[in-house]
């Protein structure tokens, strides 16, 4: 049998959008920050981008890739509402081809050790998970969860569902697991542990010390001679889990409990000392009376913001707490380009974790920015505010995309967007050609690197050969500190490319927009699963009422 890589297949999977590597620009008045510091951990670099989140997600890809420590996302789910007018057989493949662009980026954004979390229901899960094994590779599959997303019954349908998924894949999985956080020891596990005969060690619980026979040697057979006399063989089929010599030195170590009279078989003690800062190792069906519903978590969305309506079905802060404790630790960065009504950036923030959220809808305004508005000025009593001991602090900063760079002017040519000032277009041409956008206080030609010698400089204006000199002249030509500069202008003249390669040694002349018109799709701005917009329609499409699907919000959920 041929070892063949197994792969997922669908109509339009080898097209792919050609995405523009947009610029951020913060909007001040729309970001926020505590008036005053309520602790010395408190995070002020935390980021909420309006815009379509793929879009997004390529402007965040230079900065950030490599440096995500936790993606959870609630994704359209593909209920067939958005398609009442295509055939089952093109619905999926919209899906599967927005949910493929979006996680390719995704996973280059993850750190080694990070993790991706996908809540998904049963109408694209099996579908999701064989084109994540795809990106991810199947060795990189963590988990499944079942969270109980609804604790009543439902008799509209032939069946209740009370379930969705929740997709786990590590970049590398076993770099996740060796990071991956337990649970922290509920009081029911507490309840366990208690002190029957006064060991100085404290409370314990205690475990059987007969194991399956299956793989043992025969120093494991013997017979036990109890405290009380009587003595006792492993249970059939068993044996003992020590030797008798090993078994003798916990007895004497009094780490063995044979009961108050001690009369009973013999069982070992784990103390709550030892285990304390183990925790639990994570199960993978989460009950509503650990993680609560959707029902909860728009009840508690009601009553914090009061005068908008709410999503029918956000997730609650408790599963968004459980997921973030597993995967990150307090200052780890934590994304969810589906922002939905915030739930994520709300919890991360709680737990002084930084954060990214993507939300191209209104409710970007109308729910993400009051919700964390509240947060910060410590107004939110909901959701894991008193399991985390917030009392507020911290902001974040407000961005939205930049318009795109090139557009057209009025005899079709491509040219620079008008809308674009000297310091957007040095950003965005340091964005496209791999420099950090980092204008120097001193040197009016360095507006950017991409090592500690090699800068970039950006100018719509027309260089001639005096100008051109005078750069060469700036950055220098010592051998023992050599220089280059990427040169980005609107033309040059008097001279040729050829000529100026040979003359400036330590010049790259580029003409702008020519340099970047054939590298991307300028002009687009929704990659957004808006139905009327997708070019395969046949038929005359009624927009959704959500309409931005993909672009940001959440279309079973919202997060």
């Amino acid at each position: 049998m041929t070892n063949q890589k197994l792969e997922l297949t669908w109509i339009g999977k080898d097209k792919r959008p050609r995405l523009e590597p947009r610029i951020l620009l913060e909007d001040p008045k729309r970001s926020y920050h505590a008036k005053q510091r309520v602790t010395d951990k408190d995070l002020f670099d935390n980021r909420l981008i309006k815009g379509d989140n793929l879009l997004a997600l390529k402007a965040l890809e230079a900065e950030f890739a490599g440096k995500v420590k936790c993606v959870f996302i609630d994704p359209p789910y593909n209920t067939g509402s958005a398609f009442e007018h295509y055939d089952d057989g093109l619905e999926h493949s919209i899906w599967l081809g927005l949910m493929r662009d979006r996680l390719e980026i995704i996973r280059r954004l993850l750190a080694d050790d990070g993790s991706l979390w996908i809540t998904i229901d049963d109408n694209e899960a099996h579908y999701l998970k064989v084109m994540c094994d795809e990106l991810f590779g199947r060795r990189n599959f963590v988990a499944n969860m079942i969270w109980e997303k609804r604790t009543s019954r439902e008799n509209r349908r032939a069946f209740s569902f009370n379930h969705d998924h929740l997709l786990v894949y590590g970049k590398i999985k076993t770099s996740f697991e060796s990071v991956r956080n337990p649970l922290g020891l509920t009081s029911e596990v507490l309840a366990r542990y208690k002190n029957p005969d006064n060991d100085s060690r404290g409370p314990w619980q205690s475990v059987s010390v007969n194991a399956q026979a299956g793989h043992a040697t025969a120093s494991q057979f013997y017979t036990l001679r109890l405290p009380s006399g009587r003595e006792i063989e492993p249970p059939k089929g068993r044996c003992w889990l020590y030797t008798k010599g090993r078994m003798e030195q916990e007895v004497a170590a009094k780490n063995i409990w044979f009961g108050a009279n001690g009369d009973n078989a013999p069982r070992a003690k784990k103390f709550l000392k030892d285990n304390e800062d183990k925790g639990l190792t994570p199960e993978t069906i989460w009950p509503a009376s650990e993680v609560s519903t959707n029902d909860e978590a728009k009840k508690s969305l009601l009553q914090l913001l009061q005068d908008v309506s709410v999503f029918d079905n956000p997730k609650p802060e408790a599963l968004l707490e459980r997921v973030i404790s597993i995967a990150t630790n307090p200052g780890d960065l934590v994304l969810d380009s589906f922002g939905g009504s915030g739930t994520t950036g709300a919890v991360a923030h709680k737990m002084g974790r930084r954060w990214i959220m993507v939300e191209l809808g209104e409710h970007c305004h109308t729910h993400i920015v009051p919700r964390l508005q509240k947060v910060i000025d410590g107004q939110d009593p909901g959701g894991v505010t008193q399991a985390t001991g917030w009392q507020g602090g911290g902001g974040f900063r407000y961005y939205e995309l930049a318009p795109t760079l090139l557009s057209t002017d009025c005899w079709g040519n491509l040219v620079i967007n008008p809308d674009y000032d000297a310091g957007m277009l040095s950003a965005a041409m340091c964005k496209l050609e791999g420099f950090a956008y980092a204008p120097s206080e001193t040197v009016w030609w360095q507006q950017g690197r991409s090592s500690e010698s090699d800068f970039i400089y950006v100018t719509t204006q027309t260089l001639g050969p005096e100008q051109l000199e005078a750069l060469s002249h700036e950055v220098g030509l010592d051998p023992n500190n050599p220089r280059s500069l990427l040169v980005c202008c609107g033309a040059y003249r008097g001279v040729t490319a050829a000529q100026a390669a040979e003359r400036w040694h330590n010049l790259t002349l580029k003409k702008i927009p020519k340099m970047v018109k054939d590298r991307c799709e300028w002009g687009h701005d929704d990659y957004s699963l808006n139905v009327a917009n997708l070019p395969m329609a046949q038929k005359t499409a009624v927009v959704p009422a959500q309409d931005d699907l993909f672009g940001g919000a959440t279309g079973e959920a919202g997060a």
